[in-house]
């Protein structure tokens, strides 16, 4: 078994309801930074608040044309680059999966690069949104993720109809370039399940669940 704190450095800690407060994102950082999670990740309208109150201590990630991603190429870049501005250290964008259905991939892949450009040296992880795509669809965006330079391919944003799945790490690992790594993102709720994941190829995971869990172990032990 992997050690627990291996498997938090992993974790993009997130909270990305709708009805998110102030005091719960802080709390969110607050639980970020004692278990030493890699990430929170957290709606784009509290970046700036979070980003002055946990400073260095741990990354600030927030998503970008989320959860649907139709929004217009020039909006996602404009939104990324106003995250930046406020202090996002990580960017996960959503693509559009119109495009995908109408087989406009070209036009995807030149909408991460104008979103990478925004970013500038900030990271930027693609979501494909899994539950949505064929087999073929999901192998031809680990392509088009690849040549448009993103540092990471995600699975999914949690609000569609699935989650990560480990035939979908499994399959972008097989897939994607060596440079591009991988982020699996919804429904991870266990300690065996965030292990596997990570031994499938995933280098980061987008849970909620995972310092929740810790935190539980920890009030058992005691």
């Amino acid at each position: 078994m992997m050690e627990v704190k291996e498997i938090l450095s992993h974790v993009d800690h997130t909270l990305l309801s709708t009805t998110a407060t102030r005091s719960e994102i802080r709390k969110l950082c607050d639980d970020a930074i004692r278990y030493g999670t890699a990430s929170v990740c957290i709606p784009a309208c509290y970046v700036e608040d979070a980003k002055r109150y946990v400073g260095n201590r741990t990354k600030v990630c927030t998503v970008i044309g989320f959860p649907n991603g139709y929004d217009t190429s020039s909006a996602k870049a404009f939104m990324a680059a106003d995250a930046v501005k406020n202090g996002a250290d990580e960017i996960d964008m959503v693509i559009n999966l119109c495009w995908v259905k109408d087989e406009k991939y070209a036009d995807i892949e030149a909408e991460i690069a104008m979103v990478k450009a925004a970013c500038g040296d900030r990271i930027l992880k693609v979501i494909i949104e899994t539950c949505s795509l064929t087999e073929g669809e999901k192998i031809r965006l680990c392509d088009v993720v690849t040549k448009a330079k993103a540092d990471y391919i995600k699975t999914s944003t949690g609000f569609g109809s699935g989650g990560a799945t480990f035939a979908d790490v499994e399959l972008f690992a097989k897939y994607t370039g060596p440079d591009v790594k991988i982020k699996a993102a919804g429904g991870i709720s266990s300690l065996e399940d965030a292990e596997k994941f990570i031994e499938l190829g995933a280098d980061r995971l987008g849970t909620s669940r995972v310092v929740k869990i810790v935190k539980e172990m920890e009030t058992q032990g005691n």
